[in-house]
């Protein structure tokens, strides 16, 4: 009898058969599209599973799933500790993974304006392995790369700066989705238009996903326990998705209201953690859904090129985390005080806190930030007006404009694909699209997308 064991957060998504009749899972598309991710270990099919994250699975002698049990529960154990000890412990700690991850091997380090992967710059920089780095930035939008630039000099790795060019997705639709499965939308995965430069570099991809969540708040500040639910429904449900949703649900029959069985999915999982904590709850909630079935999902491009490593994601991380008080991981505080021991690298420019940096990101509020507001609004409405948008966001290179349109509705309007999301329910959410709110009606197109690449490609498929 096969066993299967799953680490607290995997980097990649596994699938077993169940030994039950293949049948689409409607119910679960219906909570991708609300969402643009699935749940639990939801997958397009009701006899399919993806295995979920600390779980010891057992597979009978056909290779269908018997059964399964939980090796990690998420807990909230504080230790009484000072900072500077925690943060003597979390350096060491990141220190140890990252040098075990990598090995001796050639490092290829992808990286943003942010926290996390300057993090793994400020270990990377003390060892001896190569590293090449990297960025990217919209066309149109803001340089962000140059911010990386910065940080690869300051560490002396070599750096590639890339621009993601308008339309880059449908030269690489099919490809990204025998990638991913259609597991995630496609708007998303920003390397998929440098991926014939990432396959050059020579390496292993040392990765910063979900830095920025265990390193910080699970919640706001004063926040009760009757806000939770209200709280991750906003954070978790795209209200045109919602809309499309629903639409689908009614189409497809599905028994009972939709957004009762939504809010089902939401309030069972997070009852399962036993966590008084809310902060901690909320966190591991994130972890177990988001992390599990949206950030790991998009790691496959990344391993389409090279092997890929995760300091963030190992065990040890995940239950250091579970120790440390809420109140030293509250607002970066350990990130921050690790980088501020980095003369060099604290002064160079926080994306999030632009245009100041780790050292006085502080001032980023009235009056001190007025200069640099009022400065960058009049640069994005000039650019306009000489018909130069600003681009802020990955859908706009590739929904907007004549050519990018031919090309979705192409795909969004097959009438194989209108088959199964009939063909009145794509044209309201395409009208939508174009109206004068694009930009809160684009994930719902963007998940009509994904849904027409899935059906022509894997539709009555089987593991």
């Amino acid at each position: 009898m096969k066993k299967i064991t799953t680490p607290i957060l995997s980097n990649s998504n596994s699938f077993l058969k169940k030994d039950e009749i293949h049948a689409i899972n409607y119910q679960a598309i219906c909570v991708f599209v609300a969402t643009g991710f699935f749940f639990d270990d939801d997958t397009f099919y009701k006899d399919e599973c993806c295995l979920l994250p600390a779980r010891d699975y057992e597979l009978d002698a056909k290779g269908f799933l018997k059964s399964s049990k939980v090796n990690f529960e998420w807990h909230y154990s504080p230790r009484n500790m000072s900072f500077d000890s925690v943060l003597e412990e979390y350096k060491e700690l990141l220190q140890t993974i990252v040098k075990e991850q990598i090995g001796d091997q050639n490092v290829i380090l992808p990286l943003s304006g942010g926290l996390d992967s300057r993090s793994q710059a400020l270990v990377l920089k003390n060892l001896e392995n190569p590293v090449q780095a990297y960025s990217y930035h919209f066309k149109g939008g803001y340089p962000e790369h140059k911010i990386s630039e910065q940080i690869a000099d300051t560490c002396g790795f070599d750096f590639k700066g890339f621009q993601i060019e308008k339309g880059y997705l449908w030269g690489c639709i099919d490809e990204l989705a025998h990638i991913n499965k259609c597991y995630s939308e496609f708007t998303h995965p920003r390397q998929m238009a440098v991926l014939p430069e990432l396959k050059k570099m020579n390496g292993v991809f040392s990765l910063g996903h979900w830095g920025d969540v265990l390193f910080d708040r699970g919640v706001p500040e004063g926040t009760k326990e009757k806000d939770i639910l209200p709280l991750l429904i906003k954070k978790m449900i795209r209200p045109d998705g919602f809309k499309l949703a629903e639409q689908l649900w009614q189409h497809w029959n599905m028994e009972g209201d939709f957004k009762a069985y939504l809010i089902s999915r939401i309030e069972t999982p997070l009852s399962n953690i036993k966590i008084d904590n809310l902060s901690a709850k909320v966190r591991a909630f994130k972890t177990s859904q988001w992390a599990h079935r949206w950030t790991t999902s998009n790691l496959s491009v990344f391993e389409a090129a090279h092997p890929i490593t995760l300091p963030y994601y190992d065990d040890r991380m995940c239950q250091f985390i579970c120790t440390v008080p809420e109140a030293f991981l509250a607002d970066r505080k350990l990130q921050i005080a690790h980088l501020k021991q980095d003369e060099w690298l604290s002064q160079i420019t926080w994306h999030a806190q632009k245009p100041f940096h780790i050292n006085n990101y502080h001032l980023n509020k009235l009056p001190f930030n007025i200069p640099y507001r009022v400065h960058s609004k009049l640069k994005r409405t000039v650019n306009g007006l000489i018909g130069n948008p600003f681009i802020q966001r990955n859908f706009e290179l590739q929904f907007l404009g004549e050519q990018n349109d031919r090309e979705l509705k192409e795909r969004i309007f097959e009438k194989t694909f209108n088959q199964f999301v009939p063909k009145t329910i794509v044209e309201k959410c395409y009208l939508n699209f174009k109206g004068e709110d694009y930009v809160n009606n684009a994930h719902a197109v963007s998940m009509l997308l994904t849904l027409s690449l899935w059906y022509k490609n894997f539709h009555n498929s089987t593991l």
